[in-house]
């Protein structure tokens, strides 16, 4: 599910989700305007969070637009993406409802891939090679077993728009604007369809 831009415009004034479409075409004015913007702005979509049945909708959103990105892979990474993209092809956004079983598997196989671990100083640090895959497995965790935390929704959602610029160091920046962009039409086909639902 990807919703257009022309149907984000026609949308972003007349419905419920408009309040939350607008700050976060705010934080794209800005990244325009300055270059970058603080990650943490995207904590305004914690209270959207809060809404039952959104963060497993958003989990599975992020994905499958993860799990269509994926370049230059390796032959396993490239087998994992694929059986992502084929457990994804067909769910209903709106509604989820993948076989837990194999939502599972899947998840252990991709956590299972990228588990290599560096010790520094007092902690363990999780070596990540394919940040695309951490998404698909993240999108994965939060549908299965996150379906209650709307911070785990907007750490999903900042990592899925990160972006790394010398000029600024980790934050949002220029190719996060798409994404931003991705995570407002969703927003706004989540509320159209909660509306159509209750009518």
């Amino acid at each position: 599910m990807r919703p257009s831009k022309d149907r984000l415009a026609q949308r972003c004034d007349s419905t419920p989700g408009a309040d939350i479409s607008h700050k976060l075409q705010k934080i794209i004015t800005d990244i325009k305007t300055t270059g970058n913007a603080n990650l943490t702005r995207l904590t305004v979509l914690k209270k959207w969070f809060e809404t039952p049945y959104r963060l497993p909708s958003f989990g599975i959103f992020i994905a499958n637009q993860a799990s269509r990105q994926a370049h230059d892979t390796t032959k396993e990474a490239d087998e994992l993406f694929r059986e992502a993209r084929d457990i994804l092809a067909d769910v209903n956004v709106f509604e989820p409802n993948i076989p837990r079983t194999r939502a599972m598997r899947l998840h252990a196989r991709l956590s299972a891939f990228q588990n290599e671990r560096r010790e520094i100083r007092w902690a363990s640090v999780r070596l990540i090679r394919d940040n695309n895959m951490l998404l698909v497995e993240s999108g994965l965790g939060l549908y299965l077993w996150h379906g209650e935390s709307p911070t785990g929704g907007y750490r999903l959602a900042a990592s899925y728009c990160e972006h790394y610029d010398p000029r600024h160091g980790n934050g949002l920046n220029g190719p996060s604007i798409n994404r931003i962009e991705e995570i407002a039409g969703f927003v706004l086909a989540i509320e159209t369809h909660e509306k159509g639902r209750k009518q």
